[in-house]
């Protein structure tokens, strides 16, 4: 199983959560920002339905695949 962290950093002014390369609205404290990643690394662990995801790769080409609803990665939260 993979696991994702969220990680809390100073942002625009503010505060943002990042996971990977990708960074989170801007939000007026460091509380607000751990509040949030906390509630986004909850929900992701929640499992849901399949469903088919169409996305770009880094290359600029389209992929589809199916998500597992049931493949749900662990989460952590660092404030």
């Amino acid at each position: 199983m993979s696991n994702v962290t969220y990680h809390v950093i100073e942002h625009d002014g503010g505060y943002a959560y990042k996971v990977g390369d990708t960074i989170s609205e801007t939000f007026p404290s460091h509380d607000d920002a751990l509040r949030a990643a906390r509630i986004a690394a909850s929900e992701q662990r929640i499992p849901d339905e399949d469903r088919t995801i169409e996305y770009q790769d880094a290359r600029g080409s389209r992929r589809l695949e199916t998500s597992q609803g049931n493949d749900r990665p662990e989460t952590d939260v660092d404030g």
